[in-house]
């Protein structure tokens, strides 16, 4: 009487087994089908990743440009400063000019001038100018134009008033010359008499404008006046930064339109490192300033 019922019991287990046996495919085929579609949505996830990458980096890129620098070029050096301007400056010298040697003029140059007015036995008066130009250009590495110039501009400045002998140094802002300028006086003693140095340093955007002026009563004539040669410098140098805009086809001088060119250094070439020197019979008489001689 059992033997049934156990039997009806075992049937019932073996078909509850087939069952369970059935399903654990249509399980698998689940997961597996849930596998899939979370490795979709991770690549996805990668590809949203790589586009927004992509974009930080043209952000990235586009942050690093410099502003292009102002002027493309310089001036020609020996004709920055008027005839009138040189004969009051250098009066028996306007057809001394000496144009610096420079392997870019367009990023370096420069010129003198030196005036001898010999009286004989009653002493001579002694007049040495120089206008030195340097221009910088925007550089993604380096910076933009105008602020390397800046840069120099203050280099050249400290340079000016740290010559070694200098007595009395004054210095002072000059106004309405470029973006910013500043004088350097001093009084320097040489074999050759007293020396009235007059040192003009001016910025105009991406351009340097150094101007040394110096004079000396030599041969027993009377010292010129400081604050004379002083007025003349500032005058000349407040010429030579309009030449600089003009130049660059700027007529109001307040920063013209050029492209950069960032293949270009940001500091002038090396093969014009001397061109703002003063020439050797200048140098030996009359050339103090170690702004006048001293480049970067």
């Amino acid at each position: 009487m059992y033997r049934p019922a156990q039997r009806a019991q075992r049937v019932q287990r073996f078909n509850r087994l087939l069952v369970g046996a059935a399903a654990v495919p249509a399980l698998l085929l689940v997961a597996g089908c849930s596998s899939d579609s979370g490795s979709g949505s991770d690549s996805g996830d990668q590809g949203k990743a790589s586009a927004s990458s992509g974009a930080s980096s043209s952000a990235s890129g586009s942050a690093n440009a410099v502003k292009a620098a102002a002027y493309a070029k310089l001036p020609e050096p020996c004709a920055v400063l008027s005839k009138k301007t040189l004969g009051e400056l250098v009066p028996k010298g306007v057809k001394s000019a000496k144009e610096g040697k420079s392997g870019d003029t367009d990023d370096r140059s420069s010129c003198s001038w030196n005036s001898l007015d010999n009286k004989g036995v009653k002493g001579s008066q002694f007049r040495w100018l120089n206008v030195s130009l340097l221009r910088f250009d925007s550089d993604a590495s380096r910076g933009e134009g105008d602020k390397l110039a800046q840069t120099y501009y203050e280099k050249q400045v400290k340079d000016a008033q740290a010559v070694t002998g200098a007595k009395g140094t004054r210095s002072q802002p000059v106004a309405g010359t470029g973006d910013e300028a500043t004088a350097v006086r001093y009084d320097l003693k040489k074999k050759e008499g007293t020396f009235k140095q007059q040192t003009v340093v001016a910025r105009v955007e991406n351009v340097v404008v150094t101007l040394d002026y110096n004079g000396a009563g030599l041969a027993g004539d009377k010292a010129p006046s400081a604050d004379d040669l002083a007025k003349a410098a500032e005058k000349a140098a407040k010429e030579a930064v309009a030449a600089v805009a003009a130049a660059n086809g700027d007529g109001g001088g307040s920063g013209g339109q050029a492209s950069a060119s960032p293949s270009k250094s940001a500091a002038p070439s090396k093969s014009a490192s001397k061109s703002a020197s003063p020439s050797k019979s200048a140098s030996k008489s009359a050339s103090p300033s170690k702004s006048a001689t001293k480049k970067s």
